[in-house]
């Protein structure tokens, strides 16, 4: 009998909300994390607004210990270490400095890259020939996995400490990674999530490929518009999303909160062929791995209540809810609800499958579905797949059961992962 997988504790750090609380009153009304930056103005990017969360100095006292903050340069880390401590505590488990790790508990929590500043302060110091100041951190910091190594100590891990890297799916694959180890019985429970570095040195190569919004700089909240007419381009977004997961009796041995059944999912790739290349998806990929993740969840397409999409604001939007209407059969006002989180946060890179997978729970768990900000004047291609009414443009209350997740990323790459209401 295949083991039951259910999600145990969120966390979040978000560009429109630090902690679950505040990202969940953002999401439910409509608040935008994203803001003017100055930096990029400066720097004369073409996009000079972004998604960036909003950290304090006594948030992060709470998490690192001064002695770990001399020479910490990495938001990534930073970002995914608050996000993923928050998710831990939040599923009822204590931060214990035991003699022995925990066995049973690993991370599987994934990056695009990791302190990318740090890298930029290294290189300027090697090249001024200070090489023995750069510090005993800058490892630990800049290495891939660094993400999955401090989490990995602060909490003790003994099972599986890993980090994948899967640019834009990312997030949504580590959780399909954490349902399959724990489906397996390797582990009880798994810490999985993803993290994104913010900064011009993650997003400078997107505003060279003039794929990032410019025409909103003066009104950053209006920037990210996915399935809209006007869509410009994505906004570049940052932070960090965490979910516990764990086997169905081992929490409820606990008594955990359960905010949400994983049934399954899929991982694939169009191998770059037919129309995907390095940044385009091949549609006969992406409708596999959403007829393939049905299929290993045991449901059929018309049980899918709602789709967080992957929907950048780009010109590739019209052909994922083209490949999402062929893949489940389902159009006009048989379309099931969607929406994209991109409006909000902009598009959060490594860490958006993560966070947007957190905002699919919480709308399981508190019964609603949020709206699709900046989207009043649909794309002509999407309302030839799908009626409008199936595109919310506010937070309606009602009770979806089952939502489908997906994430796209370069490389041709795609993970769908199907969440469902818990039900004992």
């Amino acid at each position: 009998m295949k083991k039951r997988v259910v999600i145990t504790g969120l966390g979040v750090v978000a560009p429109n909300g630090v902690g679950i609380p505040a990202f969940t009153h953002a999401i439910k009304n409509g608040i935008s994390g994203i803001r003017h930056d100055t930096q990029l103005k400066e720097l004369q990017f073409s996009c000079q607004i972004a998604g960036k969360p909003q950290i304090s100095d006594a948030l992060i006292s709470q998490y690192f210990t001064e002695l770990e903050l001399r020479g910490f340069n990495s938001t990534g880390i930073l970002y995914g270490v608050i996000a993923g401590i928050e998710a831990w505590k939040n599923a009822g488990l204590a931060v214990e400095n035991n003699p022995e790790p925990d066995w049973d508990s690993g991370t599987i929590f994934g990056s695009g890259t990791s302190g990318i500043d740090k890298f930029r302060e290294s290189i300027y110091k090697i090249d001024d020939l200070q090489t023995r100041r750069l510090g005993s951190t800058v490892v630990a910091q800049t290495m891939n996995s660094g993400i999955s190594a401090y989490l990995g100590g602060k909490l003790g891990l003994g099972n599986i400490v890993t980090t994948n890297s899967s640019a834009c799916s990312t997030g949504t694959e580590a959780i399909i990674m954490a349902y399959d180890r724990i489906q397996s019985g390797q582990a009880k429970r798994i810490l999985a999530g993803s993290t994104g570095d913010s900064g011009p040195y993650i997003w400078a190569g997107f505003d060279a490929l003039r794929v990032c919004s410019s025409k909103y700089n003066e009104n950053p909240e209006q920037g990210s518009r996915p399935m809209s007419a006007s869509a410009a381009g994505f906004v570049p977004g940052s932070g960090a999303g965490a979910l516990v997961i764990e086997d169905l009796e081992t929490a409820l041995e606990r008594g955990a909160i359960i905010y949400a059944e994983i049934l399954g999912g899929n991982v694939n790739s169009g191998g770059q062929r037919g129309n995907g290349s390095m940044t385009a998806p091949n549609s006969t990929a992406v409708q596999r791995c959403i007829t393939t993740a049905l299929g290993v969840s045991a449901i059929t397409a018309n049980d899918v209540d709602a789709i967080n999409g992957h929907l950048t604001a780009t010109t590739k939007d019209g052909l994922e809810i083209e490949n999402w209407a062929k893949a489940l059969g389902r159009h006009g006002a048989d379309f099931p609800y969607i929406n994209s989180l991109k409006s909000l946060t902009g598009h959060c890179l490594s860490a958006a499958g993560s966070i947007e997978s957190v905002a699919s729970v919480l709308q399981l768990h508190e019964n609603f579905i949020f709206g699709n900000t900046n989207c009043d004047d649909l794309h002509p291609e999407i309302v030839t797949h799908i009626d409008p009414s199936r595109i919310p443009l506010k937070t309606i209350e009602t009770s979806p059961t089952i939502i489908a997740k997906a994430s796209f990323g370069f490389g041709d790459v795609n993970a769908c992962v199907i969440f469902k209401k818990f039900q004992q």
